[in-house]
């Protein structure tokens, strides 16, 4: 399977265990989770000299996570977040967890405004594998796909509809250079951490300037 048009925060499934970024033997709840058909995410890292894929591992616990390398030909299967998005409506409006609930109810808004976009992080998982990583307290993490700057209007409507949720929603906005925290664009619209294949940059314009 081609591995080219991959991006940040699309899920893998990998018939190889990913090598760890620093050649140390992947942990045993890393290794766990790879036997239990756990899918990988891809990062934002270089590719690989040989074209392996930059990807995050993740287990159950918070803080079970680790950054690897997956082998190219290795994968087998690719979700991506606007795959999940589309299954947002079949999410039962008394799920279990408060992340879902507030996807279901964000769902049909998100796509009226015209952007691609999907669940990432713990809900986005959860969605794609069926383990259980989210938990009473998660929060929502959502990406929109966004080439170009959006108008005042535009930006006023998203603001609104996350303003009242049931649960925090943490919102990247990826605009094909790298992406960057709604939150943190929306606090310093001038200075923005534009995170990128190649590492973070400070940028005052996330999208001319990343060109």
């Amino acid at each position: 399977m081609t591995s080219t048009l991959l991006r940040a925060h699309d899920l893998l499934w990998v018939s190889e265990t990913p090598v760890a970024t620093n050649g140390a033997p992947l942990p045993d709840w890393a290794i766990a989770a790879c036997r239990q058909g756990a899918p990988v995410v891809v990062r934002r890292a270089p590719r690989g000299t040989d074209g392996s894929v930059p990807v995050g591992l993740r287990g159950v616990a918070r803080h079970e996570r680790c950054a690897a390398t997956a082998a190219a030909n290795s994968i087998s299967r690719v979700v991506s977040p606007e795959a999940l998005a589309a299954r947002a409506a079949s999410i039962a409006h008394d799920a279990p967890f408060a992340a879902l609930r507030t996807l279901r109810a964000l769902a049909r808004e998100l796509n009226a405004l015209g952007w691609a976009w999907g669940p990432t992080g713990g809900a986005g998982f959860a969605l794609a594998s069926g383990l259980p990583v989210l938990h009473a307290e998660s929060d929502l993490d959502l990406v929109v796909r966004m080439p170009r700057a959006p108008s005042t209007a535009q930006r006023d409507q998203l603001v609104q509809l996350l303003s009242d949720t049931e649960c925090r929603v943490d919102l990247q906005i990826d605009t094909g250079y790298g992406g960057f925290a709604l939150r943190d664009w929306l606090a310093s619209p001038h200075q923005t951490m534009l995170k990128t294949d190649h590492g973070p940059r400070l940028v005052a314009d996330p999208w001319s300037d990343a060109a």
